[in-house]
């Protein structure tokens, strides 16, 4: 029987986006059902709604309907699953996505785990401060934000997602 790819989970990407989402790949559950941070665990849902960047929750198979407030998502691999402990290293492609973020040239990119940020950056992600980051010129403004997995509750904090909504507000 031949193996089957795992499931890609739609980046949906446009020109002119207010913010991309970024993460470092999709979970398990999210590859199984088709939406980005689908785990019932996952934070991302509430926080962004309890933050201030959407006027209302969400949920994940509603992740489509965020294009109205100028949202989309993506992930470093588009075809790693699973816990970011658990991504293959070669199927993480920064450079691909480099090219993304410079064709569609968001105004913003939030990556939702210092794991994903450390991964686009190339330093550690004890290196690498939650929040706005440094401007380069290069890029759209960037944030990093806490994992709002389950799994990574002990690091968790609304504060860097209200910095972002902050900025978008602004």
């Amino acid at each position: 029987m031949p193996e089957v790819a795992p499931h890609r989970l739609p980046d949906l990407l446009r020109p002119n986006l207010l913010l991309v989402f970024v993460g470092t790949a999709a979970s398990t559950r999210s590859a199984e059902v088709g939406h980005y941070y689908a785990h019932p665990g996952n934070r991302f849902w509430r926080a962004i709604h309890e933050a201030g960047i959407t006027p209302r929750r969400y949920q994940p198979g509603e992740f489509a309907a965020l294009i109205e407030l100028g949202i989309r998502f993506t992930d470093l691999s588009k075809s790693g699953t699973g816990m970011d402990y658990q991504i293959a290293t070669e199927t993480i492609d920064v450079p691909g996505f480099r090219a993304k973020i410079e064709k569609y040239r968001p105004r913003a990119i939030a990556f939702t785990s210092k794991k994903a940020a450390s991964l686009f950056y190339g330093r550690p992600s004890s290196g690498i401060a939650l929040g706005r980051q440094p401007r380069d010129a290069g890029l759209p403004e960037v944030f990093v934000l806490p994992s709002p997995s389950g799994a990574a509750s002990g690091h968790w904090t609304l504060e860097p997602w209200r910095e972002l909504a902050a900025w978008i507000a602004a």
